[in-house]
């Protein structure tokens, strides 16, 4: 029980770490997770998607604004995004996979 108290406030923390916007235009896929969660660029910019998983995954818009087709381990997949705003996407293989672009 003391395990899974002890795991819980450090798992907190990582979460909202993970969540917290960070200025790149380089997001990794690994563990069935995108990273950085939240990152944030100006308009113009090109963001690029790198599958370092052991499964494919899609970069796909919560909108349709954008998307790729199945990215195999080893492959990538690049937009660019030219007006400001939020764009919400997630992996359409495993929905739970979520993140987002913050374009000013």
């Amino acid at each position: 029980m003391p395990s899974g108290m002890t795991g819980m406030p450090s798992s907190a923390p990582a979460s909202q770490a993970a969540a917290a916007p960070v200025s790149t235009d380089s997001v990794t896929i690994h563990n069935f997770a995108f990273g950085p969660q939240v990152i944030t660029v100006k308009a113009g910019a090109t963001v690029h998607w790198m599958n370092r998983d052991s499964e494919a995954h899609t970069v796909t818009s919560n909108t349709g604004a954008f998307g790729s087709s199945a990215l195999q381990p080893g492959t990538g997949y690049s937009h660019t995004f030219t007006k400001p705003g939020t764009y919400s996407y997630h992996c359409s293989i495993h929905p739970f996979m979520t993140g987002k672009v913050v374009v000013s």
